[in-house]
């Protein structure tokens, strides 16, 4: 039998053979490339975000190079120098300063490309102008869960090691207040409540302001404590419900967004939400008729988890650079409004 037609495809299958192994040595080359160990790694670039008016004052803080590195963030730049706007990866505005006037966007000095961020904890009934804004600002950071920036004002973490007694409590329910408007729901609920309950009321509205320091250890003495929101929207929890009833070792009473938005923050028995009675009446039954066992359920929480405060708009601000990479570039808020209210 002749085998001359045989070899040209023996040497064929011979070269294929030959770059199969050629194709599994580079391979092995590269996973041995990959995993071995290697020297220093690049420094991961510094991410400048310009913080154009800082809130609430013209006086903005000291922000030395390790600002941020303080919050566990590292590679982050905080400034207010209005000189770096050409060369920010990043500028946020917040909203109170545009609201007032006291301070302006420099729409015509925006880098292209540039992103800009709309921040604001206030509520949407106290936040006006927003009309004005539409088209400009990429991402938003506030206490909104669905914000690109999300800062709540606390949360609870995971706590090990025993709880701190709770403080002794000598009286019923305590509210501090410095706006009382009656057109308000809380102002409503309240004039309600108090002709079955007894509420002290501390505050500027109430002529018995408590200093910052004095506020926590003054709650700690009640039972209870109205964190009453001053206006009801979407995710508007405050530190009237962090500080001033779970710091202070005290029973929030609360009015604000539905129970179910407070219980994506909280344990549900962690706190009694108003919308859970058919009345004042029975709001304050319930408070007035509840036995110490039953009152010390509502601090089970306390055993493994513990209350953390965000109140440092230093670290607010640098949480926009923990975000920073996965942040879309090209999306802009046409109606900042809209979604703000919704």
């Amino acid at each position: 039998m002749n085998n001359a037609g045989h070899g040209p495809t023996r040497r064929l299958r011979g070269l294929g053979v030959l770059a199969g192994v050629a194709l599994l040595a580079a391979f092995w080359l590269l996973w041995l490339l990959g995993s071995a160990p290697r020297g220093t790694p690049a420094p991961q670039p510094k991410i400048t975000i310009l913080v154009w008016h800082w809130p609430f004052t013209d006086q903005p803080p000291e922000l030395p190079s390790d600002t941020c590195t303080r919050y566990g963030i590292t590679h982050c730049h905080l400034s207010a120098n209005r000189s770096l706007l050409a060369s920010a990866d990043a500028v946020v505005f917040h909203h109170r300063e545009l609201q007032t006037r006291r301070s302006h966007l420099p729409l015509a000095q925006r880098p292209q490309g540039q992103p800009w961020v709309w921040a604001s904890m206030e509520s949407p009934s106290h936040t006006h102008g927003l009309s004005h804004l539409r088209g400009i600002f990429n991402w938003v950071l506030s206490y909104r869960r669905d914000s690109d920036i999300f800062v709540p004002y606390g949360r609870l973490e995971p706590h090990w090691g025993p709880s701190p007694p709770l403080p002794a409590k000598s009286r019923v329910a305590a509210w501090v207040v410095s706006n009382f408007q009656e057109r308000q729901l809380r102002a409503r609920l309240y004039r309600q409540l108090a002709p079955h309950l007894r509420v002290d009321v501390f505050g500027r509205a109430n002529g018995r302001p408590l200093c910052a320091s004095c506020l926590v250890p003054t709650v700690a003495q009640y039972r209870f404590y109205l964190s009453f929101e001053n206006s009801q929207h979407r995710d508007y929890i405050t530190e009237k419900f962090w500080r001033n009833a779970l710091v202070a070792g005290t029973v929030p009473v609360v009015l604000g967004p539905p129970r179910a938005t407070y219980e994506a923050f909280a344990p549900a028995d962690a706190f009694v939400h108003v919308d859970d009675f058919g009345s004042a009446r029975e709001l304050a039954a319930f408070l007035t008729g509840m036995n110490e066992s039953r009152y010390r359920r509502f601090f089970a929480w306390r055993d493994r988890l513990r209350v953390r405060l965000f109140t440092d708009w230093r670290e607010r601000f640098c949480a926009i650079c923990d975000r920073y990479p996965h942040l879309p570039r090209s999306q802009v808020y046409e109606d900042l409004e809209g979604w703000f209210q919704a």
